[in-house]
């Protein structure tokens, strides 16, 4: 049976989904640290992030890359955090999280509770900043 981040990928659970291609998904942590939180997964379920091979790796790189700028433009902050954990979800994901400052990043911080209507609206947000830079 799939893991929860391919379930999400492939449609199977509803996800706040911020932008996609035919590799990779990027969706809205539903516990985030800030407004505009979102996780990227490779659509191939890989548990650690460096077991990717190298043209993987990289292009997951520049899909990260083009997602950061889209949350940067929906949500203006000083920079977009990366962070790679990957203890807590048996998929590869990265952590795009925009920041004012490095406190905005500390993953001990308590998460927010959003109602499901601003969660689909920062979604779009980005969505849409995603898709006009193509």
């Amino acid at each position: 049976m799939a893991g929860i981040f391919a379930r999400i990928a492939a449609g199977e659970i509803p996800s706040y989904k911020c932008a996609e291609n035919d590799k990779f998904y990027a969706f809205l942590d539903i516990n985030p640290l800030v407004k505009g939180h979102t996780l990227v997964i490779p659509r191939r379920e890989v548990d650690y992030i460096f077991d990717l091979d190298d043209d993987e790796l990289a292009q997951m790189a520049v899909f990260a890359k083009r997602v950061a700028r889209a949350i940067k433009a929906a949500f203006p902050c000083r920079k977009v955090g990366m962070a790679v954990l990957g203890l807590e979800v048996a998929h590869a994901h990265i952590h795009l999280v925009p920041m004012q400052t490095e406190r905005d990043m500390n993953f001990a911080n308590p998460k927010l509770s959003l109602p499901d209507a601003e969660m689909a609206d920062i979604a779009a947000r980005i969505r849409e900043k995603f898709e006009s830079e193509k």
